[in-house]
């Protein structure tokens, strides 16, 4: 069994301000990357990589506040931030395909006739949006239900 452990402090508690921070990020590149060109050349291979740190930095935390979980004392609190944690992982698996997708497209040329061009264009577009909105609202209620886990109650 792994030991989240780093300096006295759960890694969880540590690997949370990368997610915090990388996920809300990565749906910032990735809306960029979908609906403005200058900013798409600019930022490049950029935004899947951000979203490839992001899909590879909420296994871990998820793994890391298992074990916490398993450290501390159950309460109504804990086990909604428990049960939102894992929902994670899909949405930013969608936002590292999407981004990826059109890190790829925006580099070929199929030579498709221009009807499909666009209904595929828009169809990126929209999973860009659904994909970069979805992780960031679920990452601000994680954290919203992990603060409140921690916090309520323990300073007034």
């Amino acid at each position: 069994m792994i030991d989240y452990i780093i300096n006295g402090l759960p890694v969880h508690v540590l690997l949370v301000h990368l997610v915090v921070i990388v996920v809300p990020l990565a749906g910032l590149c990735l809306l960029l990357s979908a609906f403005w060109p200058v900013a798409r050349r600019r930022l490049g291979i950029v935004t899947p990589l951000v979203a490839l740190v992001a899909l590879i930095a909420v296994p871990f935390t998820t793994a890391a506040g298992e074990w916490l979980q398993a450290r501390v004392g159950a309460t109504p609190l804990i086990e909604r931030h428990a049960s939102l944690g894992p929902l994670l992982l899909p949405w930013v698996i969608a936002v590292f395909v999407v981004a990826a997708a059109i890190w790829i497209w925006y580099r070929i040329d199929p030579g498709w006739p221009r009807a499909l061009r666009l209904a595929a264009i828009l169809t990126l577009d929209v999973a860009a949006v659904v994909t970069a909105i979805g992780s960031v609202v679920l990452v601000v209620l994680i954290g919203e239900s992990g603060a409140a886990a921690v916090w309520t109650g323990s300073f007034l």
